[in-house]
């Protein structure tokens, strides 16, 4: 029998954060939107001198996977370097396309594995995985 797709679990991410945290003032923000279910995700992000996130803040409208994605990367950025979320974001885009077998090294994305044969639903589940780095880039270069 098959994982159920919306598990307690990610239900329970899904409206863990109250994704409406803008930071002013930030050093960088990215917006990733997805073209298939229109799920939109806005990152700010502030560096400390070390070149790792110091501050986060978002902006989350997606689906229940695309919320709980933006939950756990939220909870585990802070004092991630540009290439720590990088990586993050290609293992994740990796694992969902099938290109490798286990998630990446980033707490809870195994929540995912039911979501895995619903292609449609990857986007949603990479957005907040890619504002983060990219804005993480900006702020750093």
């Amino acid at each position: 029998m098959n994982a159920p797709l919306y598990n307690t679990e990610i239900l329970r991410l899904a409206a863990s954060v109250p994704f409406e945290a803008r930071l002013e003032g930030a050093m960088a923000s990215s917006e990733k939107r997805s073209p298939v279910c229109g799920s939109r995700v806005t990152v700010d992000v502030n560096l400390d001198d070390q070149g790792r996130v110091a501050a986060i803040g978002m902006v989350v409208r997606a689906c229940a996977l695309g919320q709980a994605s933006a939950a756990l990367m939220e909870a585990h950025a802070a004092g991630r370097s540009v290439e720590e979320l990088e990586a993050a974001r290609d293992g994740l885009a990796d694992w969902l396309s099938g290109a490798r077998a286990a998630p990446p090294d980033w707490p809870g994305l195994d929540l995912f594995t039911p979501a895995l044969a619903h292609r449609g639903r990857h986007p949603a589940i990479r957005l907040a995985f890619e504002a983060v780095a990219e804005a993480a880039r900006q702020a750093r270069d």
